[in-house]
């Protein structure tokens, strides 16, 4: 037997016994009332940058946006193409086109109370790189599409195919250099979250 023989032999004589993998189903199940969700999930984004919105619908939304003259703004919303171009038409162009988006405004599938993050697919990005280079990025998400933690979230992905998709949580920070808080350094520097309650 040679060396490599010898320490597989012992790794496999060391492996810890079996077990059965958690049932997450149980974890739907732990979920709470839908206004206690939606607190979590406010204070949660705001502890981590971002802005909660209670909006009634999109033409409600429009009224807490504040756009810079010949700002460009991009949306893959269908309710906000008077006050933005759609994202999708610039979805075959390279992304260092989008490098000039002032505020993209895009909807979330759903949100996690646990960790506020938003599960974005590249459907409703319009182009990939949209919510990352743009400078600020605005979220919205229905009230009743937000689940309590990543194991309902995982639970709502499954069977679904998408090319690419992400979960989003809280402006681009960093703080690796000095401690120095960055914002904006590999991605957006504000995240607001406009939740549709109705």
């Amino acid at each position: 037997m040679n060396s490599r023989d010898k320490i597989l032999a012992n790794v496999r004589r060391s492996q810890p016994p079996l077990v059965a993998a958690p049932d997450i189903a149980v974890w739907e199940e732990k979920a709470t009332a839908k206004g206690a969700l939606l607190e979590t999930f406010a204070t949660v984004a705001g502890n981590v940058g971002s802005r909660v919105v209670l909006v009634d619908s999109i033409a409600d939304l429009k009224a807490h946006l504040v756009i810079a003259p010949r700002a460009r703004v991009l949306t893959s919303i269908p309710g906000l193409l008077d006050i933005a171009k759609n994202a999708a038409l610039f979805a075959n162009n390279a992304p260092h086109e989008m490098e000039n988006v002032e505020l993209a405004i895009l909807q979330a599938e759903f949100g996690v109370a646990e960790n506020s993050a938003l599960w974005v697919t590249e459907k409703q990005m319009g182009t990939r790189v949209l919510p990352f280079i743009c400078q600020h990025l605005a979220l919205v998400v229905k009230s009743t599409d937000i689940v309590p933690d990543m194991h309902a979230a995982y639970l709502r992905t499954q069977g679904t195919d998408h090319g690419f998709a992400a979960f989003i949580a809280g402006p681009s920070k960093t703080a690796d250099i000095e401690q120095s808080l960055v914002l904006g350094a590999h991605g957006p520097r504000s995240l607001s979250i406009f939740v549709l309650t109705d």
